[in-house]
């Protein structure tokens, strides 16, 4: 099921939207090429975290 900026894995929901969004980006990508949901999950959170720190953006919400 690919996800949008509105319906996204509980997972996410502490990140930060510029982050949070480049995760469900990445897992639909990891979806689209037949990765489990779960799979997808892990891997589109890690790259999102370091795509963050890249960028130096927050990658969490406070107190997360």
């Amino acid at each position: 099921m690919p996800w949008d900026k509105d319906d996204y894995p509980d997972s996410l929901k502490n990140f930060m939207a510029p982050v949070r969004n480049k995760a469900i980006d990445i897992a639909n990508e990891l979806l689209k090429d037949g990765y489990s949901e779960s799979r997808a999950i892990s891997i589109a959170t890690a790259k999102a975290k370091e795509w963050g720190e890249d960028h130096d953006k927050q990658i969490r919400k406070k107190g997360h």
